[in-house]
């Protein structure tokens, strides 16, 4: 099978999938060129830059394409038309792990930059000037951290918080039993007691705007190192402005460049009192190196195995599907014809078959189906009744 990484992969990453025998190409093609290359390829694995759209994911299936897979490197698929992938049958997978703790100590290394002011103090220093009284800060010690989006990385920064002796609450739609924090039961709550907030959730609307603002304390810090759209930009620059808060760090806008190189232009760029960063959260050798790995073992899971784990846009299991599911166990010699046995019986008796895992036991076999239909005792004695069958039990 052909695999393209049209936005490059690491060296790790390709090694692996070279391993599990796999042919991989790594040469980025232009918009015309994927287009007319996609369907010679089983995986296609990007990143942010290339852009997977309804008409790159049709020219990966007509005419016989084998397009199978749209592997994304690291968490975000604003890239991917997911639902043109659903209804062309494309799976759609990510590598959400691989970034978190990159992503966690950069938002807190955000925080340290703006609570001490080191970014103002290093421009003046290398500007000649040694300036001090200047740049007193506040220390991270013994304050309280609110965090707004407790999944992997919110956890992470929790961790992280909590070890350098701050106070750590959260809010989430979705709470975990484990997350080192104290969840609150709103947004307002959370602000209303934060002296550092950290935004790590997503959501097409902003989370912070000019109501938000209004609820802080007028000595909290604003900290996204997440999505750029998740604070109003006019908002904060009013917030920083007016002295309605104390301070922010960002590492996402809502605007930002396609590409390297290209002019920044952002009005909170005049203000003295937010630091900024060019959406650094990810952008560390060790998270590359993860997130190429991960990528790798999840579409090889699916090539090799059928394996949904990680899956965007259908579900990483059959239960996710929500209708109701029964199983059937099954014991049998291992033998060929004997799936094609089971199912033929189970479509004529109106079993829909959603989804079977199989394992050698000793000299035999043991199938579980996963099925959307009760199964009758009629339909374990037919099963039972197949020659080379041991055992049935529903």
């Amino acid at each position: 099978m052909r695999i393209l990484a049209n936005d490059g992969l690491v060296e790790e990453a390709q090694k692996y999938l070279k391993q599990q025998g796999f042919t991989v190409e790594t040469e980025k093609r232009d918009e015309d060129d994927l287009a007319s290359e996609i369907g010679s390829f089983d995986a296609l694995l990007v990143r942010s830059a290339t852009k997977v759209t309804r008409a790159l994911l049709e020219a990966g299936v007509k005419d016989g394409g084998r397009l199978k897979i749209v592997g994304r490197g690291g968490v975000g698929t604003d890239n991917i038309d997911l639902e043109a992938a659903k209804e062309l049958g494309v799976i759609v997978k990510f590598a959400p792990n691989g970034n978190t703790n990159a992503t966690a100590e950069h938002a807190l290394g955000l925080m340290f930059a703006i609570a001490r002011k080191v970014p103002f103090a290093h421009r003046t220093l290398m500007g000649g000037t040694w300036h001090k009284k200047r740049f007193k800060g506040v220390e991270l010690f013994g304050k309280t951290l609110g965090i707004i989006g407790c999944g992997r990385i919110g956890q992470a920064l929790a961790g992280k918080a909590s070890a350098i002796g701050m106070k750590v609450i959260g809010y989430d739609l979705y709470r975990s039993i484990d997350a080192p924090l104290t969840y609150m039961d709103s947004i307002p709550e959370l602000l209303g007691k934060a002296d550092f907030v950290s935004l790590h959730c997503g959501g097409a609307d902003p989370v912070i705007n000019a109501e938000e603002f209004e609820q802080m304390k007028d000595t909290a810090f604003l900290i996204n190192a997440s999505r750029g759209r998740n604070v109003s930009e006019d908002a904060l620059y009013h917030a920083l402005k007016t002295g309605q808060i104390a301070g922010a760090a960002l590492d996402c806008y809502e605007t930002e460049p396609k590409r390297e190189g290209l002019p920044f232009v952002n009005k909170l760029q005049e203000l003295d009192n937010i630091v900024m960063s060019a959406h650094l959260g990810a952008s560390t050798n060790n998270a590359g190196v993860r997130t190429g790995i991960e990528i790798a073992e999840v579409v090889t899971g699916y090539l090799k195995r059928g394996e949904y784990g990680n899956s965007v846009n259908v579900g990483e299991t059959v239960e996710e599907e929500g209708a109701d599911i029964y199983t059937i166990f099954i014991t049998h010699e291992d033998k060929p014809g004997m799936f094609g046995k089971f199912g033929t019986l189970m479509g004529e008796m109106g079993v829909n078959i959603r989804e079977n895992n199989s394992r050698k036991l000793g000299e035999q076999v043991q199938t579980v189906y996963m099925v959307h239909a009760r199964p009758t005792e009629a339909v374990r004695e037919a099963l039972a009744a197949i020659e080379g069958v041991n055992r049935v039990s529903i």
